[in-house]
Order: C-alpha cells, then sequence, then structure tokens
C-alpha cells in the first residue's frame, strides 16, 4: 500500500510538471496536439499507479518522451507556420461582413445553436448585430461588431482618458506575496510601515490590494468563535 501511494504521488508531481513545462493554457484554451499530449499523459501515469507490478519507469519514460515531442513541436510550430496550420488548423470566418457563411459551418460541422452560445457568451444576442465572427484555432469564437452596435469608448466621445493602474494583492490570509510587492514598487519595510500606521499586524490582515499608485485597501480577517 505505502509503495502505491509513493508512486502515485511521484507521477503526480510529473505530471504536473510535466503540464508546467507544456505553458498556461486552460482546457478549453489548448490547441490539438497540447490536449491529445495531456489525455496520453494522464492515461499513461494510470498504469503504473494501478499494477504495482509494473516498473514505475515503464510510466516515467513514455510520460518524458512525450513532453520533449510536445516541446519540440511547439517550437517547429513557432518557427515554421506551416507546421502549425498543419497540426492546429487555421481560423475560419463564419460571419463575413454580417453575412452567415454556411458553408464554413458545415465544414466545421457547426450547428446554429452551437453559434448562438458563443455569440451570447459574448454578450451578443441578435445575429445582425455581428460584423465578422471567426472560429479560432482553439475553438473559441472571436467576434466583431458593426459600429453601430459596437461599444462607446471615451475617445469616441473625446473624453478624457485616466491612466489605469494595476491592482494585485501583496497579502492573502496573512502571507505576504512578494511577486506582487515587486509589481507594486513596494519593499517590505514600506508594507511594515503601512501595517504599523494602520495598527495592525500581519496575522490580522486578510486581504490587502494595492496598485501601482500606491493606493492600497485592507480587509481584517474576523474574529474567530
Amino acid at each position: 500500500m505505502i509503495i502505491s501511494v509513493i508512486r502515485t504521488l511521484l507521477l503526480y508531481l510529473l505530471i504536473l510538471i510535466a503540464v508546467r513545462m507544456m505553458g498556461k493554457r486552460q482546457i478549453s484554451e489548448m490547441q490539438t496536439s497540447e490536449l491529445v499530449i495531456t489525455l496520453l499523459m494522464s492515461n499513461i501515469a494510470t498504469i503504473p499507479m494501478q499494477d504495482t507490478e509494473q516498473s514505475l519507469f515503464s510510466g516515467v519514460v513514455p510520460i518524458m518522451v512525450l513532453l520533449v515531442c510536445e516541446i519540440l513541436l511547439s517550437y517547429l510550430m513557432l518557427k515554421r507556420s506551416r507546421i502549425r496550420q498543419l497540426v492546429c488548423g487555421k481560423p475560419v470566418i463564419v460571419i463575413n461582413n454580417g453575412t452567415l457563411d454556411q458553408q464554413a459551418m458545415k465544414e466545421l460541422r457547426m450547428s446554429t445553436e452551437d453559434l448562438f452560445e458563443q455569440l451570447r457568451q459574448k454578450d451578443v444576442f441578435d445575429l445582425k448585430e455581428v460584423a465578422f465572427a471567426i472560429i479560432e484555432t482553439n475553438g473559441q469564437l472571436s467576434i466583431l461588431k458593426k459600429p453601430e452596435n459596437d461599444t462607446v469608448t471615451l475617445q469616441d466621445l473625446h473624453l478624457p482618458t485616466v491612466k489605469r493602474e494595476l491592482n494585485v494583492t501583496v497579502i492573502s490570509d496573512g502571507e505576504i506575496s512578494p511577486s506582487s510587492l515587486k509589481l507594486c514598487g513596494w519593499t517590505q519595510e514600506r508594507l511594515q510601515s503601512i501595517l504599523r500606521q494602520e495598527k495592525l499586524s500581519l496575522p490580522d490582515v486578510f486581504i490587502m490590494t494595492a496598485t501601482t499608485g500606491g493606493q492600497y485597501h485592507i480587509i481584517q480577517k474576523e474574529a474567530e468563535g
């Protein structure tokens, strides 16, 4: 039993490292090759997990081979657009200048219900509002609304704009995030100075956010019991 647990933990860590090396995509954003590799690695890992008579390397070696193949393929796709198109396909226009391309939808085997579902997810409930709609290589829908239906911006209204600042979490449940401090340009000393000014200690803070402009907001922990 102990051996089985150790093997499972080792393979679990290996899969985590492999997926981390492949990038930070969500499942819905994965390209075809990435999804296939992820599924294969998961299935391969279950073999030595379930069968303790199998060597641990019977799972580790194929996973590492698949990981190397994926990294090499990603590099080739980065350097050669033709290879990328061969593996991932290319974007397909399903609405062209306000006209629905029925042939393109047939080739994609995309139903009208699928199209309208994705349009609603983009806050579009009327097909006549769309000038262009493109199915990307990861299956996601990108749209460009007609000018009369597009959202009005400050630039359209000739109004002055205000520079936006990044807001990050510098303390979460009493734990300091060094990377967030660096983004804000803060030091540990400045953070501690602010906490002393607010008459708080680190364990008292549930969430503290700060902007790159120096503004901050603190939410204290609620009293237990």
